[in-house]
This record gives C-alpha cells, structure tokens and sequence, in this order.
C-alpha cells in the first residue's frame, strides 16, 4: 500500500545524520540529490569512500556534520536549468513517513537552491503517493518519538 506524502516533507538519514532533514519531494528528478560540500573521495582496502559535510537545517549552519561512505559510482545528473554535472552516488538507509528502505543519493553543491535534499522518482516509486497540495503529511510534532521509531 503506497502513503500519501506532501510536496514537502521531513526525512531522515539515520547513516548520515541524527537530524531529520526537510525535503522537496521531486517528482520530476530521477535521483535523489542531498547537499554537500567539502566533497573528497579516497580509497582504503581497495574500498572507495566519500567523505564529505552537510548542513542538516534550512538557512543554518549549525550542526554541520561530517560523513563517510562507501562511493557506489559517479553518476552525470543533469539539472533542472539543464546543466550537467559529474556526481558521487552513495546507498544510504532513509525514513521517509515511517517507512524505512534503502536509496541512492548524489551528492552536488546546492547552495544556490530553496531545498538542501531533493527526493526523487527513484525512492518515491512503489511507495509513496505525492499529495501538491499539502506539506509534511508525515512529520510527527513529537521529534524523540520519531527517532525512536526508527531504532
């Protein structure tokens, strides 16, 4: 059964980061895109990684986070103005209105735009139903409540 969810909507990296994050849900992007920045890539027991910071909160700069992860690929995302960039993709868990699973996301600079995580068609498939006309469908005003739930 698919969840309704709105244009905007709360979600949380339980890998990435203790704070749940505010996302545009993007039907029109395949991939998912997160913000970061300080982006570097290395290689450790024949492994690639990607290290690389986020600022979990809107129009703040608190709480800046640095994360390493397993580099799945590098990926060419084309934007919505039509430019295209060259992305590192890494598999992260994700909780989206209670739902946990698995998703690839790009990681790209997104200084410039209203939203620091785009969720895209990708993990929005099978599993969600985007309502426009309404925003966090989903988010529970009982913050301690949601991390429990994804424990």
């Amino acid at each position: 059964m698919k969840t309704i969810i709105g244009w905007r909507e709360m979600v949380f990296f339980p890998d990435i980061s203790e704070f749940p994050m505010k996302a545009k849900i993007d039907t029109g992007a395949k991939t998912s895109a997160l913000h970061a920045f300080n982006i570097e890539t290395f290689t450790k027991r024949k492994v690639e990684y990607v290290a690389f910071d986020i600022l979990p909160h809107q129009r703040s700069k608190k709480n800046m986070t640095r994360v390493v992860a397993p580099l799945i690929e590098y990926r060419n995302v084309k934007s919505s103005v039509g430019t295209e960039t060259r992305r590192p993709v890494i598999l992260t868990n994700v909780v989206v209105a209670g739902r946990h699973f698995l998703t690839e996301v790009t990681l790209v600079n997104r200084d410039m735009m209203g939203f620091r995580l785009l969720l895209g068609r990708e993990a929005l498939s099978k599993r969600f139903i985007v309502d426009v006309s309404h925003s966090f469908l989903s988010y529970p005003k009982d913050i301690k409540r949601f991390k429990e739930e994804i424990e």
